[in-house]
Formats: C-alpha cells, structure tokens, sequence
C-alpha cells in the first residue's frame, strides 16, 4: 500500500506532458467555441440558460472521453492541463476588477493571443441565419464554430460595438462577477459596475446655424421635415439619467414632434395652409422670433388610398434587447390596427442573410402576421443592404397604383454586411424612390444606435424617421398618426424666406441644419426636399434682430455703408415668405407666397397664440441642452413657465410630459454630455 502512496505522490509531483502546439490550438479554439455558443448565443447551439447543453460534441464530454479508458488517461490529462491553465490564466490570473477586458473594448487590452488562435483556424462554411429564430439543436457544428471567426473579426479586428453589446447583455456585473456567482471561488474589490452606453450611439455632426446679416445674406432656404426621432431619443436618454450628445439633438424635430392646432387649409385645391407669426423673443429683449406654421389637409382613414407595406425587420445579433426586437414586434403589431382589411402587409427579415418570412397578406388575416412577427428572433451578423433590396423587389412586384406603396425598416441602424457604405446605399434608395416605392425608418434601442445613417436614408427614400422607446411612443407614431406617417399629400417642400433689409437686421434659423439648400436649389425641381403627410403640421422659427433696435450681435462694417440705401418700396413688411411643393404624382413644382407685415406682429409674449409660446418654449429647451450659446441667461425654470402657460388642451399628456422633461432635464444639466 505504501508503494502504491509513493508512486501516486511521485506521479503527481512529475511535470504533465506538454500537449503539441496543433493540439493545444485546436483546444483553445475549442473552449472559444462553447463559450460564444453557451454565453455569446452567436453560434449555432441555444443560447445557455443556465445549463449546459448535454449534446454529443461538447468540447467537456471530448476532453472527458478519453478518461473512461486507462489507455488514453495521460492524453486527456494534457488536454484538460491546457484548458485548464487557459481558463486560470484568463480568470485568476486577472486584475481584482469588477469586469473582465472584452476585446475590442475602447480602453482596454485586447487579449491577442485569443483572437490570433481563433481567427487562424480553418474556415468552415458560413452560417445561414434565417428570418425567423433558428432552430439552434438542429443547427450543424460547421456553423458554430464559423461564429468564433466573426466573433473575432467583429470584437477585436473591427471593435464591434455589436460585440460589446452582447457582450455586457450575457455579462451585465461583468464576467468575473459572473464566474463568482456560479463558482464561489472569486471575490470582488467592490461592487460590480455596467458599461454605460451614453456617447457610442451615431449621429450627424452639425453646426448650429450662425446669425447671418440681411445686406450679406437676404434669403435663408431649407427643406422642411417631419421627423420627430431626436425628441424621442432626447426623453429616453434624460429618463436614463444623462443627457445625450449634443448632435443628438436637433430643434426642429423637438419643435415637430407635438401636434399644433393651425388652421387647415380651406379648400383641397392646396394640400397645405402657411400662417406666420412674430412675438419678443423669450430668451432676447432685443429680438422678435418669426413662427411659421404649415398646416397639411387632413385625410379620412376611409378616402385613404389602399397600402402595399413591407415590414423590413432587423433580426441582428444587435437587436436582442428588451427595447429592441421586443418592443419592434408589439409596435408594428399597433400598425395593424390603423390599416383596414384591404390592405396589405409583407414581412422581410435579416441578420447574417436575408428572406421573406410572410409575402403580402391582407390585414384581414390579422392572426397570421401576428404570427408571422411574434416567430422573429435576433441573431448574427447585420445584412441590411440586403434586406431593403429583398423589401424593394417585394414591393415593387405588388405595386398598387395609387396607393401607399412603402418599405417600413424597423432597426437599430447597425449594417455591417452588403453594401455599408452610407452614400451608396443613399443611391440606391434614390433611385427606387422614383419608381413610387417610399422608404420610412423607425429606430429602436440605445448603445449601438445608427442614428445618422437612418436619417439619411429616410430622407432619400421620401420617407420619414422616428425613434420608438416605448409603446406609447409606437401607439403615437403608428396608430394616431397613421396617415401623417403613411399617406404623402406633398412632397419635395421647400422655404424660403427674403428679409427686407429696411426691417430686420440680423437673422438666424432656428434648428433645420441638416437641412439646409443653396439659394438656387429652391427653384429646382431635381432637388430633393422633405415630404408632408395628410393633416401633419410642421413649424420653422427664425430670430429676428430688428433694423434700428440696437440689439446688434454682428458689428457694423468699417469701409461697408450697410442697408444706406434700402429699398423703400416695401414699407411695413418683414419678410417675404416662399413655398414650393409637389403634389404626389406631379413631376413639375408649384409655389405659394406670404407676405410678413407688421399685421402678424404681437407685442407681447402673453398675446401670441398658445401654439406659437408653446413652440418657442421647446426651441428654447433645445437650444439649452445642445449648450444655450444663443439664449443668455434665459433657463430651464423659465422654458418650464411658459411651456407650462401654453399647455392648452393637452388629450394625450405630451405636453405636460415635456414640461416634466425639462425639470428632469435642469436637475442632471451638470452631467457631461
């Protein structure tokens, strides 16, 4: 018995023998493998939920066959040595931290030695991701182990914000939290922390609009637009506790997004009614503040044309979050309910591939699209290119003429397969505009979010843009303005407005940045411009420095007699405002023009209509949280007053929720942005 003591202490005082380098490669890539198919849910097994899954190709059960027979009991030794001091290495050998280095992590080591192994072994064939969640048990291994590789492209080659996401959804105290919960072998120095998702989330860079003077720039031109998504992202954000970037927030869409009573207009020889306004500017003494209203004709749900809708959905990897393809699904089933029977619906998915997973189907089989959309699932990669040509192609081969014919794409804005390229996809949807097929986007979910690659292509596919952060927002957007979202009563909407350097001095619009045209683009019929839904109301504000009120922000120039010779013809008027629109089908513009007399003027803020105070109260709010370099010392407490003044009938509460923003918005102001 002693003998048998010895040889067993000699036996484990002897060095194990060191597996072949293509043995330990190939075993390490094993161990990546089950965890990206176990905790990343990338692969082609389930996701784990709380188990490990007991199939005949688990890496463990591999490593633990050749224990069951003698003979191969040193061989099996060497491979678990080699994961074993892997795992130690990479867990106990870490810094005492709440959370683990994720490659591709900005701030953090990658962790090369991984990614080099798993991005050298040999291809397999590429997986296919269905539109609907895949049947992961059935799934071949090829396809599991091809994951490891775009995990490593994705995560630590091209730091996929992607990967990141997945990575903190599986690991929300971090991965050594986790390891310690499930073992009990770890400690933490302290409470586990989250990654904070404020500032990765795209946008279009702007400059706020500058104060031009009148006798250097007369005319200001712009495309007007309806699009509401910067507010809706703006109130998701300050519910989470910190303020967006300030690109983020684009005034006009604030102004937009709140229904304003404006006189439609009379007859439906026009599709819309311009009214203009001036009152003192809340935040300027010296400065009045032009208002202009557009109101569209609005439209009963019975005089609506028939609808050909494909619902383009984003089933990525990205897209598995509760405020995401959950709350994607719920909403478009709201859609449903604003269609009537007749209509038709398709559904398009993609992720890694992408496919039809209901072709047009009446509304009147509701039970199957619900159906349809209640099966998605989210996984892999983002083929999004690829699946607005798979939506195009479906729309246009069920074209209805004279009706609503649209391409509804419902994503976090994340393409990384196809055609990534912004400006060629914005050719491609260009094009297919003209063949009457529009293009709306509705953008879910925060961390990865696209923002300015979604604004792009709305406004080139003559559609428009929204941000869903709840269901209320979906029951807003796609229920109670179904025929402002759906049905175009104009488009290619142009402003422009001529000062009259004999009134107004200085003038500076408010918000529209990205937005702006050349003075030329306004009479030109090939350029693109936003589009006006039935009964929609949109809203431009411009301040004014009045010529003589001594409220000046531009010196006067030394060797230029500015406005010495204005022209007198055109006494008592501000401004002379132009629009252009096309009617639907019309190839060719139509113009309508509006004088600004001193007939429009009010002298007071407390005498302008409820909707104009209202208005100028959200501009202010925006012009605040991108940094209030035009409003003085005009606050958060004073937008609050005279929102709260001009609140009016308020049915659905959005107004009362907006003054309850700003509060929430001046107790965090001092966060960075």
């Amino acid at each position: 018995m002693s003998d048998e003591l010895a040889r067993l202490k000699s036996a484990l005082r002897a060095t194990s023998p060191r597996a072949p380098d293509s043995a330990r490669a190939r075993a390490v890539s094993e161990a990546m493998a089950a965890f990206d198919r176990h905790y990343q849910g990338i692969g082609g097994e389930a996701r784990h939920r709380g188990r490990v899954p007991r199939s005949g190709t688990s890496w463990i059960r591999r490593l633990a066959m050749p224990l069951s027979r003698p003979s191969l009991a040193f061989a099996g030794g060497a491979a678990v040595v080699v994961v074993a001091g892997f795992v130690s290495h990479q867990v106990l050998m870490t810094p005492r931290s709440p959370t683990l280095p994720m490659p591709g992590l900005a701030g953090e080591d990658a962790a090369p030695t991984i990614a080099e192994q798993v991005a050298a072994a040999p291809p397999r064939a590429a997986p296919t991701v269905g539109a609907a969640a895949p049947d992961r048990a059935a799934a071949p291994r090829a396809e599991a182990y091809d994951a490891d590789r775009i995990w490593a492209e994705q995560a630590v080659r091209a730091r996929s914000t992607e990967a990141h996401s997945e990575y903190l959804r599986t690991y929300p105290d971090g991965l050594t939290a986790h390891v310690a919960k499930s073992r009990g072998t770890i400690a933490l120095d302290g409470p586990p922390s989250r990654f904070h998702t404020q500032g990765r989330d795209r946008f279009t860079d702007f400059t706020p609009n500058p104060v031009k003077v009148v006798t250097e720039e007369p005319v200001s031109t712009f495309s007007i637009d309806v699009d509401t998504a910067s507010y809706a992202f703006l109130r998701a954000a300050l519910n989470e506790g910190w303020l967006p970037q300030s690109n983020a927030v684009r005034t006009e869409e604030l102004v937009n997004y709140f229904p304003y009573d404006y006189a439609p207009p009379e007859t439906r020889d026009a599709p819309f009614a311009a009214h203009v306004s001036v009152m003192p500017a809340p935040w300027n003494d010296a400065a009045r503040l032009m208002h202009i209203g557009i109101k569209g004709y609005a439209l009963d749900r019975a005089e609506a044309p028939p609808a050909n809708l494909v619902f383009l959905v984003d089933t990525s990897g990205s897209m598995d979050a509760p405020d995401k393809l959950p709350l994607l699904v719920s909403s478009l089933k709201l859609l449903l309910g604003a269609l009537v029977p007749e209509d038709r619906v398709a559904i398009v998915a993609y992720a890694g591939t992408a496919g039809v997973v209901l072709p047009p189907t009446p509304v009147s089989e509701r039970s199957t699209i619900v159906a349809s959309l209640e099966r998605l699932g989210a996984g892999g990669s983002t083929a999004g290119a690829e699946g607005i040509r798979e939506a195009y192609r479906l729309a246009a081969r069920h074209f209805v003429a004279g009706g609503v014919n649209r391409v509804i794409l419902a994503t976090d804005g994340d393409f990384n397969v196809g055609i990534s390229d912004p400006d060629a996809l914005e050719d491609y949807i260009a094009r297919k505009r003209e063949s009457g097929v529009s293009l709306s986007v509705l953008g879910f979910g925060m961390g990865n979010y696209n923002d300015a690659l979604m604004q792009r292509l709305a406004q080139h596919g003559n559609g428009n843009a929204a941000y869903i952060d709840s269901l209320s927002e979906a029951r807003k957007v796609l229920l109670e303005e179904a025929s402002s979202t759906l049905v175009t009563i104009a488009k290619d909407v142009k402003i422009q407005v001529e000062f009259n350097p004999a009134a107004v001095r200085e003038y500076r619009l408010i918000g529209y940045e990205t937005r702006m045209l050349a003075r030329e683009d306004f009479r030109n019929d090939r350029v693109d411009a936003g589009e006006i839904g039935a009964g929609h109301t949109v809203t431009a504000l411009y301040e004014l420095t009045p010529a003589g009120a001594g409220g000046e922000r531009i010196a006067p120039l030394r060797y230029q007699r500015e406005g010495a010779e204005p022209n007198t013809g055109f006494d008592g008027e501000l401004a002379y405002l132009k629009i252009r629109y096309k009617l639907p089908d019309a190839e060719s513009s139509t113009l309508i023009t509006r004088v600004v007399t001193a007939a429009d003027t009010f002298e007071t803020v407390d005498a302008a209509p409820r909707d104009v105070r209202f208005a100028a109260a959200v501009a202010a709010f925006g012009e605040l949280v991108r940094g209030g370099r035009y409003t003085g010392g005009y606050g958060y407490e004073d937008v609050a007053s005279l929102a709260g003044g001009a609140r009016g009938k308020d049915p659905f509460g959005y107004r009362s929720e907006f003054v309850q923003l700003v509060r929430l918005a001046q107790s965090i102001a001092a966060l960075e942005h």
